[in-house]
């Protein structure tokens, strides 16, 4: 079985994390032990240090306490206050928000390459539009959508697109000029139509450019659909569970919360570099190692 050369450097940088965690823990957790002590609090222990792993609200969560809160948050998989339930509402709503995104991305990247003044006229209020705060403009897309009968999942994912077709417009914008003016020249010379010279040339020199801004626009659509949830009314999703714990002074459910929507992106992301590989297996051969031949009694470079 061959293992990925990411995996190495993975290990080592979660055992870096799990080295300065707990030195880290104790140092933010014990003056908040002690003033809890210092003001007659009946906690299951009888000193600073030991509180520091033990509290009902740690600024940071002892393993222990991440373990436990993991365990309660898990089961049952198809509690509607477990984590998988509310996970996979959030992911439909990230990958959703994705194809709407591609979808205008495209029809912006190919008018901005196609067309200078459409560049001017547009690219402007398209950055513009990254500006507005997502926590303002959640809930009035929602008012405005369920006029419509637009309810549900569906506006989160409007929201996550809202947020995602930015990199993809210019990822694909990208792909698309990358094109080497030689290669233009020789699709003029064949008398190839511009809609040809996409389909032949810019849409496949694009293709690494497309993955490259998927995975940054699938982050950007999760953390979009997470904060439409928090900002929204939600019956369902990470964002509603992040909301509701937050109310209820629940931090080490909200860490475990947290670190399940990191998990979450982690995924996604990876699933779109499978999907990368999977479509692109010329890349794959550019940077598989060369051979090496023997010349001489010793290997040299092929």
């Amino acid at each position: 079985m061959r293992i990925s050369p990411n995996l190495l450097p993975m290990l080592v940088v979660a055992l870096v994390v799990l080295a300065l965690y707990w030195p880290i823990m104790y140092l933010v957790n014990i003056p908040v032990a002690q003033r809890a002590l210092d003001t007659g609090a009946a906690l299951p222990c009888q000193t600073a240090f030991e509180c520091a792993s033990q509290l009902r609200s740690p600024v940071l969560p002892s393993p222990q306490q991440l373990w436990g809160g993991f365990v309660s948050l898990m089961f049952p998989l198809d509690s509607p206050n477990a984590i998988p339930l509310n996970a996979a509402v959030t992911a439909l709503e990230t990958l959703v928000g994705l194809l709407l995104a591609t979808l205008v991305g495209l029809f912006f990247a190919v008018g901005i390459v196609a067309s200078r003044a459409f560049e001017r006229a547009l690219l402007p209020w398209i950055v513009a539009s990254q500006t507005v705060p997502i926590i303002a403009i959640a809930p009035m897309l929602v008012v405005v959508l369920g006029q419509y009968g637009v309810q549900g999942w569906i506006p989160k994912a409007i929201i996550a697109a809202y947020i995602a077709f930015f990199p993809i417009t210019i990822g694909i914008a990208k792909g698309l000029q990358s094109p080497d003016p030689l290669a233009l020249d020789l699709m003029k010379t064949y008398n190839a139509g511009s809609w040809q010279t996409y389909l032949k040339l810019r849409f496949p020199a694009s293709v690494p450019y497309l993955f490259t801004a998927f995975k940054v626009a699938m982050t950007a659509a999760l953390i979009g659909a997470i904060v439409a949830e928090i900002s929204t009314i939600s019956f369902q999703g990470i964002g509603k569970m992040l909301a509701e714990n937050s109310r209820a002074s629940d931090v080490v459910a909200m860490w475990v919360i947290m670190l399940a929507s990191a998990a979450l992106g982690i995924f996604l992301v990876a699933m779109v570099g499978w999907l990368e590989r999977l479509l692109t297996p010329w890349r794959r051969a550019q940077v598989a190692p060369r051979p090496k031949a023997r010349v001489a009694g010793r290997e040299v470079g092929a």
